[in-house]
């Protein structure tokens, strides 16, 4: 298992010019590893998950089009850093997707708390997710937000079991209005994977 990188330090950001000329091939790049890191729970919710690549992604993203200099890259580090898995975990970006503006502000008004109740289910194991701490991604009237940050914390055994090849993975929400369930690919299961590398 190679060395899986856990931070974006200011050393990591290319200038914007160099950027500028690997940025079609890496977002094609991107797009692939994207792929097989994606998962679609129930009707519209789809859970993407992170990793050091897809954040740097994000962050040079950001720069390019915001194009904000120096003085951005501090801003953008904070922000995606944390969505970086540390070790023993995944962490998802959860989109809620519903074209209709209509029907997606009466979902989202159904589906406060969601990220409380998102979970991985795998070998006789449970992990429950946890909410990105940065601020409330539901509001007082119970409006979810239309995009959730959630962290898997696993132990160490709930890591081995999850690596080994073939483990059925099923992801879901316990939500009284959203109790989907889907099973996790074994091509998106043995990417994940490489999140726990030390």
């Amino acid at each position: 298992m190679t060395m899986a990188k856990r931070e974006i330090t200011p050393s990591d950001i290319l200038p914007p010019g160099e950027y500028a000329r690997v940025r079609r091939e890496h977002r094609k790049h991107v797009t692939t590893v994207k792929r097989l890191r994606r998962l679609a729970v129930g009707p519209f919710t789809t859970w993407h998950f992170e990793s050091y690549e897809t954040m740097w992604h994000q962050v040079h993203e950001m720069l390019f089009i915001e194009k904000g200099g120096d003085e951005q890259v501090p801003d953008e580090l904070r922000a995606y850093n944390p969505l970086i898995p540390k070790g023993r975990e995944l962490v998802a970006t959860i989109m809620i997707e519903i074209d209709d503006p209509v029907r997606r502000a009466r979902a989202l008004a159904r589906l406060g708390g969601i990220e409380e109740t998102a979970f991985l289910r795998f070998a006789g194991e449970e992990v429950t997710g946890v909410p990105e701490a940065d601020q409330d991604r539901t509001s007082a009237e119970g409006k979810a937000s239309a995009v959730q940050f959630v962290h898997f914390p696993f132990t160490a055994a709930q890591v081995e079991a999850f690596a080994r090849p073939g483990t059925e993975v099923m992801a879901g929400f316990r939500h009284p209005e959203y109790g989907h369930i889907a099973v996790m690919p074994e091509a998106v299961r043995a990417a994940l994977t490489q999140d726990f590398a030390p």
